[in-house]
């Protein structure tokens, strides 16, 4: 009987110990399973911030893309700079209205002898380089150091000894200042180049 209770004994703590570490064990992985989340929710995390990041980017190429049009040379800023077509104001006049406007070096006359109008400086340039034309003012009628009375020198046309011919700088300078218009023509009604020229302020009766 002694034998019995001693082998008994013995194998009670036996079978007790894988019980104990059978708990442990089993609690250890509900102790990991937070663990496990915490990636997950720094996943979702790093996904909500990631579109969040895209969405700024787009944001922000958005507005560089509107300062490039603005800055860009075909663009608003040096578009206004290089003036466009038709600049009206309270003085427009009816022949400033009824004529073409032409506000780039891609458009053209609608026909021979058409009256045309224009702001494009670069317009202006191609037209008086076709003819020799050089920028001029009419001496005497300065205003405060710039250009007064803007015209051209052509020669063999208008000549005149109060001509004084001037820097493109200089007369497109005083062109915007004073918001002028160019009224011209490209062709007579015949076909032959036409020199005819005159300056025009939508702001006042005289150019």
């Amino acid at each position: 009987m002694a034998a019995t209770r001693t082998t008994a004994a013995r194998k009670a703590p036996a079978k007790k110990a894988p019980a104990r570490k059978t708990a442990a064990a089993k609690k250890a992985p509900a102790r990991k399973a937070p663990a496990k989340k915490a990636p997950a929710r720094k996943t979702a995390a790093a996904r909500k911030t990631a579109p969040a990041r895209k969405a700024t980017g787009r944001t922000t190429t958005g507005r560089a893309t509107t300062a490039r049009t603005t800055t860009a040379g075909g663009g608003t800023a040096a578009k206004a700079a290089a003036g466009g077509g038709l600049r009206t104001g309270r003085s427009t006049s009816r022949s400033a209205r009824s004529s073409q406007v032409i506000s780039s070096l891609a458009d053209r006359p609608e026909r021979p002898g058409r009256s045309l109008v224009t702001s494009n400086h670069e317009v202006i340039q191609r037209w008086a380089r076709e003819r020799g034309a050089k920028p001029a003012t009419i001496a005497g009628t300065e205003r405060e150091g710039r250009a007064g009375v803007l015209t051209f020198n052509i020669p063999g046309y208008r000549e005149s000894s109060r001509i004084r011919e001037i820097t493109w700088d200089d007369w497109f300078h005083t062109f915007d200042l004073r918001r002028l218009n160019l009224i011209y023509q490209e062709q007579m009604r015949d076909g032959r180049q036409s020199n005819f020229f005159r300056t025009e302020s939508p702001d006042r009766e005289d150019g």
